[in-house]
């Protein structure tokens, strides 16, 4: 991004200053956001075709134009990574037992809990929601965690082993969730498969693609213009396309199913009530821990961000080719997203007053708001 909103922002004899120097794209975050989910939204429904037509572009049962703007929208984010502070996170077990827990038994269990106890007559929004639930963010939270200032290293490391454990993992816990533990408890068994190349498919062109060439781009920018140049050039100049290419992925999303939300209200209204229940106890839950463990303001943001976020993506493909388009697993997959986003981005500035509010002292804190965003 041009700017991130500054942790100053409100403090005496700075707060009207800082808002003053960021951009009307970086001040309005949430009214585009909210923009061009509408907009997608009315697209979908107005323009006959359309959302078939965007759908038709696809390798592989991958959507190029969704592909397009997701991979845009991370590369600026991943380019800014300073790869040479990666050993300092990955030294760190305590992160990355805490966000293992988190994502892979925390989570799951919460969205299968929520989903029976607010969905016990709707077995099929149920399954997508525990779908939902199984599919770990990889994409989009490394742009919530930057707005909200959290730690960028770490949130790399900890989207790389989410994407380790996705392929590891959610097949097996799909069979978990679906069929062994429904069956423990007396519940109706969902007979359900789940291609692993699907799995790897995604995190290879979701998360491998601008990871690769963050770190090239970085790695050879410095080598030939020096690390000055790098961050105080380079980075900026790129870093508003991640917010282009976020705005972008959200229209071309709601546009495909704008339909499927827009006739279906009542049933989008009873898949929302625990996807909301879901983002606020992770992310809440998440943020407590990291404080209750001492960890500073920037990696309890991330440990936050990576817990409540979803890789809607895999989600939306999975209950697709397993259950058909017009399912409704797939429908609670599509208004997965629909939740995550604004709840997300109220949480970025959630965050943002949490940091005031509770390290007002930390020193690396104050130093990275001044870093190109």
């Amino acid at each position: 991004m041009s700017a991130t909103p500054d942790i100053t922002a409100g403090q005496p004899g700075s707060g009207d200053a800082v808002v003053k120097k960021l951009s009307t794209l970086d001040r309005f975050l949430a009214v585009w956001i909210l923009a061009a989910m509408a907009v997608g939204l009315g697209a979908g429904r107005l323009i006959l075709g359309l959302g078939e037509a965007l759908d038709a572009i696809a390798i592989d049962g991958i959507s190029l134009p969704i592909a397009l703007g997701l991979l845009i929208m991370m590369y600026p984010v991943l380019a800014k990574v300073r790869y040479d502070r990666l050993d300092t996170v990955t030294g760190d077990r305590g992160l990355l037992i805490t966000s293992l827990v988190l994502n892979w038994v925390l989570g799951p269990a919460l969205m299968f809990t929520l989903a029976w106890l607010m969905l016990p007559d709707l077995p099929e929004y149920r399954t997508g929601l525990i779908i939902v639930g199984l599919a770990r963010c990889i994409a989009m939270v490394i742009i919530w965690n930057d707005l909200a200032c959290g730690d960028r290293e770490a949130a790399a490391v900890l989207v790389a082993l989410n994407s380790v454990f996705q392929v590891v993992m959610f097949g097996v816990l799909g069979w978990f969730y679906l069929v062994v533990l429904p069956g423990w408890l007396g519940l109706p068994v969902t007979d359900v498969s789940f291609s692993t190349w699907d799995i790897v498919k995604s995190v290879l062109v979701f998360l491998g693609i601008p990871l690769l060439a963050g770190y090239l781009t970085r790695r050879f920018g410095e080598k030939a213009k020096g690390r000055v140049w790098y961050e105080e050039t380079f980075l900026p100049r790129i870093g508003p396309f991640a917010l282009y290419g976020l705005l972008f992925t959200i229209v071309l999303l709601f546009a495909l199913q704008g339909e499927a939300i827009t006739s279906q209200p009542l049933d989008v209204a009873r898949i929302a009530l625990p996807l909301l229940a879901y983002f606020a106890l992770m992310w809440a839950g998440s943020y407590a821990v990291g404080r209750a463990v001492g960890m500073g303001y920037e990696r309890t943001t991330t440990l936050a961000f990576t817990a409540a976020g979803n890789n809607f993506e895999l989600a939306i493909a999975v209950a697709i080719g397993t259950f058909g388009v017009t399912s409704g697993q797939a429908l609670a997959g599509v208004v997965g997203p629909l939740i995550e986003v604004p709840v997300l981005v109220a949480l970025v500035y959630v965050s943002l007053w949490l940091r005031r509010r509770l390290f007002p002292t930390t020193d690396t804190s104050l130093s990275r708001s001044s870093e190109p965003r």
